[in-house]
């Protein structure tokens, strides 16, 4: 969603700076239309820029990283049951060694199974069952290996006991952190989270007096990102209708420069945030706010005929 107002910027620049180039702009004003007027269209296009990158931050970004996550767990699910090959012992779990003697597709249930633990230091388990089951909890993003009518023998080597156990059913959580780190996350990412499930997590946080910058400043991000339109058709429109310049090299490295601005406020001001240095409202507003603050006194100044040549010295163009 970062991409479409810096794309809308440039193309702004190269659009309205051909115009210029060409002479365009000064025979739409020898009609008689006012730089409002010439600068209608565009509001119109900044409305419709304005629409999409709203539905990028608000719905599209946060469905398509919780998306992603959920396409990585599968493939870690999947590569946690490929793993697990019958008459073999298998080390892809760290602290356990599993081995069944069957393993009937899709890879879920086992048979003959024996598991060595050596995940506790002080203790050590070997564990023997008739069959076990691989259970996935969609929730938690764990693997359960449940083994069903077995024995277990734990052996403590410091103090030299041994013991027997006999079980009906024994849970075993089989650690992905090998497999994916990023699913043992236990709390969801903030941008992956609609705008319903930001407004929870940051009212439950509050209410529980739990800090929730991460959220405040991811909720601020999405209203305020999509206002780079404007502010960059406050900047790009009065400068890209100066005729005094080449509209392809000049307007690059202003384009350039005016994105560049906005990304350092933009990282800044998100990491002010989440600091607690500046308010998240703050923080993620002031991208908008200095250069919309710079983008009106351009575009007043283009309405009333002046000139930015003390601009494009500024910028090298």
């Amino acid at each position: 969603e970062v991409t479409v107002p810096m794309a809308f910027l440039l193309a702004l620049f190269w659009g309205f700076g051909r115009l210029s180039a060409d002479r365009e702009i000064t025979a739409l004003k020898s009609c008689g239309l006012s730089f409002y007027q010439i600068a209608l269209p565009v509001g119109i296009c900044v409305a419709v820029v304005l629409s999409g990158t709203f539905f990028l931050t608000l719905y599209v970004r946060p469905w398509s990283n919780a998306a992603l996550k959920q396409v990585l767990y599968e493939v870690a699910k999947t590569r946690a049951t490929a793993e697990l090959k019958e008459k073999t012992f298998n080390d892809a779990f760290e602290g356990l060694v599993i081995y069944a003697e069957e393993i009937q597709p899709p890879g879920t249930f086992l048979r003959g199974v024996m598991i060595a633990d050596s995940r506790e230091q002080q203790r050590k388990n070997t564990i023997f069952a008739r069959s076990g089951l691989v259970i996935i909890n969609e929730d938690s993003h764990l693997l359960t290996l449940r083994l069903l009518d077995g024995t277990m023998h734990s052996v403590e080597p410091l103090s030299k006991s041994y013991q027997t156990t006999h079980f009906s059913i024994y849970d075993v959580t089989l650690n992905l952190a090998t497999i994916l780190a990023e699913t043992k996350k236990p709390d969801r990412d903030p941008q992956d989270m609609s705008l319903d499930e930001l407004d929870t997590a940051i009212l439950q946080k509050q209410a529980n007096h739990v800090d929730c910058k991460a959220e405040r400043v991811e909720w601020h991000r999405r209203f305020s990102l999509p206002f780079a339109c404007v502010v960059f058709s406050l900047i790009a429109l009065p400068l890209s209708t100066q005729a005094a310049w080449s509209f392809r090299s000049h307007g690059f490295v202003v384009s350039l420069s005016v994105i560049l601005v906005y990304y350092l406020l933009l990282t800044t001001g998100e990491t002010l945030g989440k600091k607690g240095v500046l308010p998240p409202a703050v923080a993620l507003w002031l991208p908008n706010a200095v250069l919309g603050a710079v983008g009106l006194y351009l575009f007043r100044g283009a309405a009333q005929e002046k000139r930015f040549l003390w601009f494009f010295r500024l910028v090298g163009a």
